[in-house]
């Protein structure tokens, strides 16, 4: 079985049911596990990713309004790998290459590849995406043992829970202003926490600082989607002094590494609930500063 993977939650998923020796191609974003960063890359972007958030989200609205790919596919060397198997995503345009390009070019291809599209928005559609990348990769048993884990740490992670649940908004991303949705806010549940921004399984959405100043929270986490806690801090930092941020000053503020650890639908999201616990507490470490 030889398998591409077109964004990372699909490789590391691939990866953690032990199926990595099949992949044969992964997206220009995919950067684990380790193993598989020697892999042709079979996406590319136009968007400058070491450029502001702001910028960024200019940048997608303008290709998006102009009908151009915000991820394409390197056609000829998709072709070339000969995949039985293309994993995407029916998520967001912004993350991956539309499924609906994935599903035009396989047709196009003889033998035509299989195209599976992972669409969990909450952690129940993650683990049953899960179950149908192992399905075919005829790795059904080393999906249960997988699901299962994952399930059984968070179980163990809520019943450590003690004390008043704290009021904890999500922000993925700071120009202009995202509260994360999907599954985040049952990471948060489970880390002892009340996700007063979204319910799980819903969009991410745009609000207003306005807006958020009038939720009330307790703690406010900074998961950026994409990217990690050096570029959050850096962001942040662009944002202190401005009146947007004002109000946060006495406030909880913490960063989670959102590109890591919560803003792919794949196994690592657990190690997010982890997280974010950690943060609620107000742990300082290497991985987890507190703003």
């Amino acid at each position: 079985m030889r398998v591409i993977t077109l964004l990372p939650a699909a490789t590391e998923i691939v990866a953690a049911l032990g199926g990595a020796g099949h992949l044969v191609g992964i997206s220009h974003e995919c950067d684990y596990p380790g193993s598989v960063l020697h892999l042709p890359r079979v996406t590319s972007t136009p968007i400058n990713g070491e450029a502001s958030g702001a910028t960024i989200d200019a940048d997608v609205r303008r290709l998006h309004d102009a009908g151009a790919a915000v991820i394409a596919l390197e056609t000829e060397l998709l072709q070339s790998l000969m995949p039985d198997l293309i994993v995407t995503q029916s998520l967001c345009q912004v993350c991956a290459v539309s499924d609906g390009a994935v599903h035009h070019l396989a047709d196009a291809m003889n033998p035509a590849p299989q195209v599976l599209s992972l669409e969990g928005r909450n952690l129940s559609g993650i683990w049953t995406d899960i179950r149908r990348i192992a399905s075919a990769l005829q790795l059904d048993d080393e999906a249960e043992e997988l699901v299962l884990g994952l399930q059984s740490r968070l179980r163990r992670l809520s019943s450590t829970r003690t004390g008043r649940r704290p009021r904890v908004v999500c922000v993925e991303w700071l120009e202009p202003l995202y509260i994360a949705g999907h599954w985040v806010p049952e990471l948060v549940e489970a880390a002892g926490g009340h996700d007063i921004g979204a319910q799980p399984g819903s969009h991410s959405a745009r609000r207003q600082w306005s807006e958020l100043r009038d939720l009330e929270p307790d703690h406010v986490l900074v998961m950026l989607c994409g990217f990690g806690i050096d570029r959050a801090r850096k962001e942040l930092a662009a944002l202190r002094d401005s009146h947007a941020l004002a109000f946060l000053k006495d406030i909880a503020m913490s960063i989670v590494d959102g590109n890591a650890y919560t803003s792919r639908a794949g196994p690592r999201v657990v190690d997010g609930a982890y997280r974010i616990r950690a943060a609620l507490a107000g742990e300082i470490s290497p991985w987890l500063p507190v703003w």
